[in-house]
């Protein structure tokens, strides 16, 4: 399956590892040189920023959506090939989902972290079929994957929705996995 557009969910700050700011860049590279459309919350700020910049630098196509409220703290990138400007949340992760063949998150807080459980849950429930990867720099997330363990083994997960979600500690491998990936999930209440 050939990724044309990726949704990248990611932190609004750079975080203290230098790491995820380098792998921001190595995306935004990646994305242009393979000619797939970054899309993304349209921040100018963290990793956010610098995977926008890294991708417009690299003459790769970048689309940004973000809520008006957003955009009027000043926090949204004027230089993106496309903005769109929502109302709610909610919208901006609707039209990232309706606009992307794939979705990619790198570390971030509680809005990654969201945007990473709500878009899993929407492919669990199969309301779309498109690849999830988690890009684990550094083992950011090996606690993360730790408690998804966990919630298999105390019966809270199915173990085929286990699989929902792709994960590499590398771009090249992850996008591998992400253009490989099957629909595995099982009908969760069956």
């Amino acid at each position: 399956m050939k990724l044309k557009s990726i949704a990248v969910f990611c932190g609004s700050s750079s975080g203290n590892d230098p790491i995820f700011s380098a792998a921001a860049i190595e995306i935004g590279q990646t994305f242009a040189a393979q000619n797939i459309q970054t899309i993304y919350g349209a921040g100018n700020i963290g990793l956010m920023g610098i995977l926008a910049d890294a991708a417009l630098a690299a003459g790769g196509k970048v689309l940004g959506v973000i809520p008006d409220f957003l955009k009027k703290k000043e926090v949204c990138h004027t230089g993106l090939t496309e903005l769109i400007v929502t109302k709610t949340m909610h919208e901006r992760k609707q039209i990232m989902a309706e606009r992307s063949d794939g979705f990619l998150i790198l570390p971030g807080g509680f809005g990654t972290l969201d945007e990473f459980f709500e878009i899993l849950t929407w492919r669990q429930l199969r309301l779309h079929k498109k690849p999830i990867g988690l890009l684990d720099i550094g083992g950011y997330y090996q606690h993360l994957l730790a408690h998804v363990q966990l919630m298999f083994q105390k019966g809270l997960l199915k173990e085929a929705n286990m699989a929902l979600f792709e994960v590499a500690d590398n771009l090249p491998e992850l996008l591998e996995k992400m253009s490989k990936a099957q629909n595995l999930s099982e009908e969760k209440w069956l």
